[in-house]
């Protein structure tokens, strides 16, 4: 039996923006294949991907509200004091005022919501733009987090720890690996395979085009084979680690904000105003609120990061945040999404964060200076965001268009779909 390209196409989803995120993973697994070799085996070491998680699991999270902000066409430059103030609002809370740590959490987010407020309330409904209102944010949260510290590190308890540099728990006979860490696998394999026979089910009643068995079981397979494997190094890591909590809290985030951004009618919205704001409007979407939420979860978002690396850090510090706000907007942009907004996704931003994370961590493996390390992470940025630039100036793709466009794409992955004024956006395709 020959093979189609349209059945391999399927494979990956069959729409072009779906290649467009598989090209983006394959990227990133030739330069994990790259490091590998590069290091003599250490990038993929179980001890230094477990370490790669609990080191970056923060910045991630502030790319999935990050991605959002600049898909609706904004920026956010205060996730860094957002992130330090409402860590040293927590440390001070439990330590001053004794308030137990679960409590602490939430006076974190609801505190990172007050602050996204704010910074909503200016940009969507008084109108000053974003990029002002949050360079305000940063300098205005900074100060704070200085004020409420006074330049010192305030300590946090054993429990609250747990969130930033907890691990899954050892359980059941020793197998030599992390049995949860396993059984955490083996429900994500679960869910692989029920999810592939669900879109199978759902094509089969909707009398839409399937591919053929054959490549739904290889694709299936291929993605079963790396969960199993990503579980047995997580697994076999040194005594007393597995697959560390603050994954465990990024992974369920990237779901749910996945699905927020694909299946709902306010992730549509956020697309439809970043890519044509008027005809948004037009077609009944409420701008401001949009962008007044968005604004707010990405608050939020920065909170829980800065109290996931306090925890991490057992400390609350005058110098946490710094610089977290490049690192994120980098991670938005090098996993595709558009400067002027209405491009970009969750899974993308995943990708790009986590290239930037395993090329910084390559790049101290191998003794590399930090300043070294920041000119190189500049440069990738740079290089990556232009060209892409250049080749949409020219009228041509970026360069995973390219490749399929060259594959027999019907359209290029930047172009932009637009709502027509005279259509309901809940009709607009995810």
């Amino acid at each position: 039996m020959s093979a189609k390209f349209s059945d391999l196409k399927k494979m990956f989803g069959g729409g072009t923006s779906n290649l467009r995120q598989f090209a983006m993973i394959f990227t990133l697994i030739g330069i994990i294949a790259f490091f590998q070799i590069w290091t003599k085996g250490l990038t993929l070491a179980p001890v230094n991907l477990i370490s790669i998680v609990n080191q970056y699991s923060y910045i991630l999270i502030l790319a999935i509200g990050m991605v959002l902000v600049i898909i609706a066409g904004n920026i956010d430059l205060s996730v860094g004091s957002v992130a330090a103030v409402s860590g040293i609002v927590v440390a001070t809370a439990m330590k001053d005022f004794h308030l137990p740590w679960l409590l602490a959490i939430v006076l974190g987010l609801v505190f990172g919501a007050l602050i996204g407020a704010w910074q909503g309330f200016w940009v969507a409904y008084i109108g000053v733009p974003a990029f002002i209102v949050t360079l305000a944010g940063m300098l205005l949260f900074r100060g704070m987090n200085q004020f409420i510290g006074n330049a010192t590190t305030i300590p946090v308890p054993e429990g609250f720890r747990q969130i930033g540099s907890g691990y899954l728990p050892e359980v059941g006979p020793d197998t030599g690996f992390n049995n949860l860490t396993l059984v955490l696998g083996a429900l994500v394999c679960v869910a692989v395979v029920l999810r592939e026979i669900q879109v199978r089910r759902t094509q089969s009643v909707m009398g839409s085009e399937m591919a053929p068995l054959w490549v739904s079981a290889i694709k299936t397979i291929l993605l079963v084979a790396v969960v199993v494997y990503a579980s047995m190094l997580f697994a076999q890591g040194r005594p007393g680690t597995s697959f560390p909590i603050s994954g465990m809290i990024l992974g369920v985030l990237v779901l749910a904000y996945s699905f927020v951004a694909n299946r709902t009618i306010f992730g549509r919205h956020v697309y439809a105003i970043g890519g044509n704001a008027l005809a948004a409007r037009l077609s009944g979407v409420k701008s401001k609120r949009v962008n007044f939420l968005v604004m707010m979860n990405m608050s939020v978002l920065a909170s829980l990061a800065g109290m996931i690396f306090v925890a991490r850090s057992a400390a609350s510090g005058p110098q946490d945040g710094n610089g977290w706000e490049l690192d994120a907007i980098a991670a938005v942009f090098i996993g595709g999404a558009a400067i002027a907004g209405g491009v970009g996704t969750v899974t993308g931003s995943m990708v790009g964060g986590l290239v930037m994370a395993v090329l910084n961590n390559t790049l101290v493996l191998q003794g590399i200076n930090s300043d070294k390390v920041q000119m190189i992470k500049g440069l990738v940025l740079l290089v990556a965001v232009a060209f892409d630039v250049y080749n949409r100036s020219q009228g041509r793709p970026s360069l995973t268009g390219r490749l399929m466009k060259r594959a027999g794409g019907d359209r290029a992955p930047d172009q932009v779909v637009v709502p027509d004024a005279d259509r309901p956006l809940t009709s607009l395709p995810s």
